[in-house]
């Protein structure tokens, strides 16, 4: 009688495990997390759902774990959502972000309705979507200041705000008035605003350009130099301090 080839039969690896077992070990990004397949899949039309609806298609680790090439920060308050439905207060924007990568839209409709996220989407955002080219602006001002930080603790770059139609006349006189040595200059608008738009657009100016990491500052552009005999009202100055 012939024995059985026990050399042909492997051990199943980890992740051959995790295939029939209700507990998932998970490495997000250097992150390990422990749960169960019911609480990943506990949103049933979400992308994370669908990453475990059938044998993953996920990498794993060197300890069978299914990998995620993603920062796994703000992945336990996912986990803590999914099972209690407990909602973050903290670090609300980076959970948003999770939330709306892996598509659950319970989440995603909790967050956009707290304070922190509200006042962005709805404040914020929607009042930046009236001012014309204001992603291209920004970019145009970093690549300006950075342009003129060669060998210089600090660069400026001078922004003007036309906050209406109305305003226009006398931008182009200061602009026909400005000395030939002048600093780069970059405008904003026309378009129908308050009277008071001007510090809204430039607390979002600094907050955006903060947020990619850069140190600036704004003042009252000075007209005692740069404009000839006389003085204009929209012209404020950022500053960059580069050290």
């Amino acid at each position: 009688m012939s024995l059985p080839d026990y050399k042909s039969v492997g051990k199943p690896s980890s992740a051959d495990v995790q295939l029939h077992s209700s507990i998932v070990q998970l490495n997000i990004g250097g992150h390990v997390y422990s749960t169960t397949l019911d609480t990943l899949r506990k949103i049933p039309n979400s992308k994370l759902a669908e990453m475990f609806r059938g044998p993953p298609n996920l990498r794993t680790d060197a300890e069978g774990r299914y990998f995620l090439d993603r920062d796994g920060t703000h992945f336990g308050q996912i986990l803590e959502y999914l099972r209690m439905q407990t909602v973050p207060i903290h670090h609300v924007q980076e959970v948003y972000r999770e939330a709306v990568f892996y598509d659950l839209k319970p989440l995603v409709k909790v967050l956009e309705e707290m304070p922190q996220l509200f006042g962005e989407t709805v404040g914020r955002q929607q009042f930046l979507s009236r001012v014309p080219n204001y992603q291209e602006n920004l970019e145009v001002i970093i690549r300006v200041a950075r342009a003129e930080a060669i060998a210089a603790r600090y660069s400026n770059v001078i922004i003007c705000v036309l906050r209406s139609e109305e305003i226009v006349a006398r931008y182009n006189d200061a602009m026909t008035s400005y000395n030939a040595e002048k600093e780069s200059v970059v405008t904003f608008g026309p378009w129908k605003s308050p009277a008071t738009v001007e510090e809204d657009l430039l607390d979002c100016i600094k907050m955006d350009i903060e947020a990619k990491g850069y140190r600036v500052s704004f003042q009252r552009h000075s007209t005692d130099k740069g404009f000839l005999f006389k003085s204009y009202d929209f012209f404020y100055k950022l500053t960059f301090k580069w050290w």
